[in-house]
């Protein structure tokens, strides 16, 4: 609050912290794609207890960012790979490269690949530069994978009550409740793991995490899917809108265009896609199954209590032929369809 008060008056004139974020993200043996954030913040604080006030506070933090634009990032993944790219206004940035080096000697057996960057834009004498240098990850699909998973997160594998009466329930989890305390829906991280493990158990299938919450709560989502041992994925948000932002010109929405960008990043590779009923995951899947059929293994939906939007998505699935779609009300249902057609052990 303070610093958002200096830099209203006009004193606000140096840099206090400097905190790159690294996203999880995807690429290929030849394609680099690594998405980010630098931001004039402290690190979050994020205990396993803490009290209303901790949660109240962190929850405002996410929110209330001081985003650096225009800052020059260097990406380092080897001596023979040096790149650099530019922050936004918002300051996001993009890695988004053909490399002419095969990106898979970097991968660990998982595929996951670690590279490091650093900020080489204005500091001042105080300026607190978090990490030097900041690394993340992003992931290479082995190529032994026999299909990839494409989940929603709300209401699929975490409880949000986005269907609640004004998103009541929804703002309360979402907002007010420690990522460690939120509780995954019953079965979904063991029925993850054996996708991930496959019929293979190699541990090989890549598992990519969707939503339409912000980059705000990335820190947040990712500690949930780790502490309750869901397979390490990427995870693919979205830029917080406000009333005021105006689209240059019309767009997809953010799942169409993630899913479409994962589908046509790997042409080869079979999906299963795993949403709900609640919103719009079964008009957002079956469209995509329509313009990929090929690529489709199979729709899972996990039914959600609301009367209206569950005839429609009856209506909706019922004269659907393309691919396999099932409405299932566990992940037991989910593990047992996925076993009788040979995806799982």
């Amino acid at each position: 609050m303070k610093k958002r008060l200096r830099k209203l008056a006009g004193k606000y004139k140096f840099i206090e912290w400097v905190l790159i974020m690294p996203y999880r993200s995807y690429g290929t043996h030849s394609h680099l794609y690594i998405k980010g954030r630098v931001l004039d913040n402290e690190p979050l604080k994020i205990a396993k207890d803490p009290s209303f006030f901790r949660t109240l506070k962190n929850t405002y933090k996410r929110f209330d960012t001081f985003e650096i634009p225009n800052a020059p990032i260097e990406l380092v993944l080897s001596e023979k790979i040096d790149r650099f790219s530019k922050t936004d206004d918002e300051g996001y940035f993009l890695f988004d490269d053909f490399i002419e080096e095969n990106l898979t000697e970097y991968a660990d057996e998982e595929g996951w690949v670690d590279f490091e960057l650093y900020y080489h834009g204005p500091k001042g004498e105080k300026t607190k530069v978090l990490e030097h240098p900041f690394k993340g990850k992003f992931l290479i699909p082995d190529s032994e994978a026999e299909f990839g998973v494409i989940s929603d997160i709300d209401d699929t594998i975490l409880h949000t009550g986005v269907t609640s009466f004004l998103k009541l329930r929804l703002l309360k989890n979402s907002l007010l409740t420690n990522a460690y305390k939120r509780i995954p829906l019953k079965g979904a991280p063991e029925f993850y793991q054996k996708l991930h493990l496959g019929r293979s158990g190699k541990n090989k299938n890549p598992i990519f995490y969707l939503s339409n919450s912000p980059w705000n709560l990335y820190e947040y989502l990712k500690l949930f899917l780790d502490h309750n041992h869901f397979p390490k994925g990427p995870i693919l948000l979205r830029k917080f809108k406000t009333p005021f932002d105006r689209p240059l010109k019309p767009e997809k929405p953010h799942k169409q265009r993630e899913i479409h960008n994962i589908l046509e990043t790997y042409p080869e590779m079979k999906f299963i896609l795993i949403g709900d009923s609640g919103e719009h995951d079964a008009s957002i899947y079956t469209e995509m199954a329509e313009q990929y059929p090929n690529s489709i293994l199979a729709i899972y939906l996990r039914s959600v209590t609301h009367k209206k939007q569950m005839q429609k998505i009856t209506g909706l699935i019922e004269n659907f032929k393309t691919t396999p779609v099932l409405m299932v009300e566990s992940s037991e249902e989910a593990v047992a369809h996925a076993r009788e057609n040979g995806f799982i052990k």
